[in-house]
């Protein structure tokens, strides 16, 4: 193990993943809110749209809405999260500090307490049973710290799981298209991929290759050119020394707050507000909707409590916190009448996280990213799944980088392994449970020995999903076709619509879910604008 200790070749491997997983628990979001609010304002609106969350769905629903002539008011519960050439905005992975961690979770890494400020932070985890779930929090959402993979799923494996009423000609030919331009997606340039620091991707497509393994490059929402600029020592390393997981500093990365919301912004028509925490929702006696607001500083103290009323409501918060929210108003009689499978049908993605440990590979200490090659391996609908490598940030001693020898693998794949939320009277929440041994199959079957195949007979590999279970990909809870119909309209509630992760069906069809959530949203909203708009919004 050259001199280093197995966690520490475990934390690197797992925060080089942006899984961070996992080490957090769940801490102040259960507090009453009456416990926390003391002699604040209560101030009352009303307004035409109110937009929950501004991760991919609720972006594409601003952008949508404001150029059919609808005006929104966005809420996102976050900060925003500026970047630009050799900015220090973000956190990196080297070392866990406040703007790393949600206020609301208590944050503790391997059993191990990490004494940080509260901080409206850029990563929420939820801890439930059997699993740990993780959601971005900041303008933009799960775009900010997500590593970028922008696959469309093939035809035949998307449905084997999404509804068959869904029209793939249009998502094809026009929704992830549209996705596609909007994100600016374009692979690695190989004059990057050739350079000292991506010998780890080069070795991940070699051994894979080897193997009998299909390997290509993986559409990225990035302009690579800052990636060569970092090369040309024209910006502090961002990008080539795999510091980018938790956003990248130096820009370049085309996440939702700099796409979608930005041209949503430039309308006139969206009334952007961060720190804008949703407590609940409900529906008011004339039929409306009610969303209650606590608008917080940056330690999540409420300034001031909100209650905006609207005609026409969007849950865009995530799978997890959309999920939550209606949930809770269903138990306690805020919203009467929700679907009977609302909370039920909720899944990982089956998301695996590998630190691949070689010592005769020469990964290198430095590690460029955020990620180049992939497998994609979809012949086979039904295990079906994607492996990727992604870089781990250098260990940093006072005056040298020391080499761990190791890399990561990620893969995910179809499941038919279920979870839910239920309400928890007690704590007053929705609380997450899911199978002991969920996705097993499909990681014994296909995950673990595709990685294992690219490992070889002189690689190891450490599968920190089954030291903490863990995703960075949550799907499902108001699923298509179950709670809602194939534009997101919640059934039998005129005017509450989900957008967001909510809505899958607990996977992704073998894919990163960005790109298909984001099409989803594009393919709801053109049916919206078309039908909704005059009538119901």
């Amino acid at each position: 193990m050259t001199g280093l200790s197995r966690r520490t070749f475990l934390a690197a491997g797992v925060a080089a993943s942006m899984s961070l997983a996992a080490p957090f628990a769940a801490g102040a979001t259960s507090t009453p809110i009456a416990a926390r609010v003391r002699n604040v304002a209560l101030t009352r609106e009303d307004h035409r749209v109110v937009i929950v969350g501004s991760g991919f769905g609720g972006g594409v629903a601003a952008l949508r809405l404001a150029r059919a002539g609808v005006p929104s008011v966005l809420l996102e519960r976050g900060r925003k999260w500026p970047t630009g050439p050799n900015s220090t905005t973000f956190p990196t992975l080297s070392s866990l500090e406040s703007r790393a961690l949600w206020y609301g979770s208590a944050p503790e890494l391997f059993g191990r307490p990490v004494n940080v400020d509260p901080y409206v932070g850029l990563i929420e985890a939820v801890v439930g049973d059997n699993m740990t779930a993780l959601c971005g929090a900041g303008v933009g959402g799960g775009s900010l710290v997500y590593q970028g993979m922008s696959l469309q799923p093939s035809e035949e494996v998307f449905y084997d799981w999404f509804p068959s009423g869904i029209d793939w000609a249009a998502m094809d030919g026009t929704h992830y298209p549209e996705v596609a331009r909007m994100l600016g997606l374009a692979v690695a340039p190989d004059e990057l991929i050739d350079s000292p620091n991506y010998q780890a991707s080069r070795v991940f497509a070699a051994q894979a290759r080897r193997a009998g393994m299909p390997v290509s490059k993986i559409p990225m929402p990035i302009d690579w050119n800052y990636a060569l600029a970092e090369l040309r020592g024209e910006m502090r390393p961002a990008y080539t020394n795999g510091d980018g997981a938790l956003g990248v500093n130096n820009g370049g990365k085309h996440s939702v707050d700099v796409t979608y919301i930005a041209e949503a912004e430039a309308t006139g028509r969206v009334d952007l507000r961060t720190q804008h925490e949703v407590t609940d929702v409900a529906r008011a006696a004339d039929g409306r909707w009610e969303v209650h607001v606590d608008r917080i500083d940056s330690t999540g103290a409420v300034l001031e409590q909100l209650v905006l009323t609207t005609p026409t409501l969007i849950m865009a918060a995530g799978s997890l916190n959309t999920t939550r929210l209606l949930v809770r108003a269903s138990a306690t009689g805020l919203i009467p009448d929700l679907p009977d499978d609302l909370g039920r049908h909720w899944g990982t993605n089956a998301d695996r996280i590998y630190l691949w440990t070689d010592p005769t590979a020469g990964f290198g200490a430095e590690q460029g990213g955020p990620v180049v090659y992939g497998s994609l391996q979809w012949d086979v609908p039904a295990r079906a799944h994607t492996l990727i490598q992604a870089s781990i940030p250098a260990l940093r001693a006072p005056t040298f980088d020391l080499d761990t020898q190791s890399t990561v693998m990620v893969g995910y794949g179809v499941s038919p392994d279920r979870g839910r939320f239920r309400y928890d009277e007690r704590l007053g929440r929705a609380v997450l449970e899911w199978l002991h041994d969920g996705d097993s199959a499909i990681i014994r079957d296909a995950i673990a020995v595709s990685a294992h195949r690219v490992a070889g007979t002189t690689g190891t590999l450490l599968d920190t999903n089954a030291i903490v279970p863990s995703t960075w990909h949550p799907l499902g809870g108001a699923t298509i076709d179950k709670v809602c119909d194939l534009s997101g309209r919640v059934l039998g509630q005129r005017g509450l619509y989900v957008l967001d992760g909510a809505l899958m069906p607990g996977t992704a069809a073998a894919c990163n879910p960005s790109m298909t959530i984001a099409a989803l949203a594009e393919y709801a909203l053109a049916d919206i604008v078309a039908s909704d708009v005059g009538r119901l919004i």
